[in-house]
């Protein structure tokens, strides 16, 4: 079932992507002399109404849904198979070439974005090892384990104690006799050396363990600050919480694109020869292919390929793929390029991420 819901996913993708790139620009039928658009009426004189761009020939078959669909997620104008190689090899110049009007030539940035987000979620959501920390993150039973554990850590310090003062009464005894046995008074000599060594390793551990007291779950405060209640009910929720990030992630993902622009603006601050659609079409090309990479990275983890080799590509090919493109929309120079690349990830580690990870947090812990 899985399998299905993935592939449904991605068909919903591709769908929603077609739908956004527009209709086909010919349908090879011409339409009957003195026919009129059937949705506004205009009188036709090609395969398209040059009023409101409806075709002229509308089916109405059963066969023409399954086209349509496969159509959508297939076709995409054929744009898509010129788009990706440009995108995957040419950023630079896929988003240049955009940006300056040749946009029948390419599947527009936000219906790549739109399918390859579709499909991220549609596959990776579906492999093993790419899930959230299960059952053990934010566990209720955490502060009871936290509580159990200092008991114990306690309890051995207290014993370290009694050996401690039992072997130094034993010394003290031996000492008093009248005539000592310095090897029994050695024996104790090293058990309280090895004793006080064990205690002060169990004083750092109860030092650096955590309060655990923070919240309780059981037997719930009054009082709490925002803060704190949404804190306890994600700790009583844990799965929930973890389904309504993932889901949260999803939905919002389109929020990369507005969070990215304005670290974009940074590189060209008060440039006239770049603007802000320049910006906005960049990083939508840029995030596509991240999740395009990502794709590929699990598929790859999925069927065996070592995590050494994975991890290497997922930390090399991102900042080369950022830098061409950077390179390649804006006409940088190599150097120049290679500053801002650097700036861009920066930008990206310090501000993109955290903004939107604590979007999911927050829409994670909303009721």
């Amino acid at each position: 079932m899985a399998g299905l819901e993935a592939a449904a996913d991605a068909a919903t993708g591709g769908l929603i992507a077609g739908a956004v790139e527009g209709g086909s620009a010919a349908n090879g039928h011409a339409p009957a002399p003195g026919a009129r658009c059937l949705n506004c009426g205009t009188a036709l004189i090609g395969e398209h109404c040059h009023t409101c761009g409806q075709s002229a020939h509308v089916h109405r078959t059963a066969g023409a849904i399954g086209h349509e669909i496969a159509h959508g997620v297939f076709h995409f104008e054929g744009k898509f198979w010129r788009t990706l190689p440009m995108l995957l090899f040419h950023p630079g110049a896929l988003t240049r070439r955009y940006v300056a009007g040749e946009r029948a030539r390419f599947v527009s940035p936000l219906a790549v974005f739109l399918f390859s987000v579709f499909l991220l979620f549609a596959i990776v959501a579906n492999l093993p090892g790419w899930h959230f920390g299960g059952e053990n993150l934010l566990k209720p039973g955490l502060e009871q384990n936290l509580a159990e554990t200092r008991t114990k850590l306690q309890a051995q310090l207290a014993v370290a104690d009694q050996t401690i003062a039992e072997a130094t009464q034993e010394i003290a005894d031996e000492r008093a006799d009248p005539q000592p046995d310095a090897a029994r008074i050695r024996r104790f000599e090293a058990r309280i050396a090895e004793t006080r060594k064990s205690r002060e390793g169990l004083i750092v551990a109860i030092r650096v363990l955590p309060a655990g007291e923070p919240f309780k779950v059981e037997g719930k405060r009054t009082g709490l600050s925002w803060a704190e209640q949404k804190f306890q009910h994600a700790r009583e929720n844990p799965q929930l919480v973890l389904y309504k990030m993932k889901m949260s992630a999803y939905k919002y993902s389109w929020a990369l694109i507005p969070l990215s622009v304005p670290f974009l603006w940074l590189l060209f601050p008060f440039s006239r020869r770049v603007g802000l659609y320049d910006h906005a079409v960049f990083a939508t090309y840029s995030l596509s292919f991240m999740s395009l990479l990502v794709i590929v990275l699990a598929l790859l983890g999925a069927v065996g390929v070592g995590t050494g080799v994975t991890s290497t590509a997922g930390v090399l090919i991102p900042p080369v793929h950022i830098y061409k493109q950077l390179r390649g929309a804006y006409t940088l120079g190599r150097v120049s390029a290679l500053v801002r690349t650097v700036l861009l990830i920066a930008f990206i580690f310090a501000g993109v991420v955290p903004t939107f990870s604590l979007l999911l947090v927050y829409f994670g812990v909303a009721d």
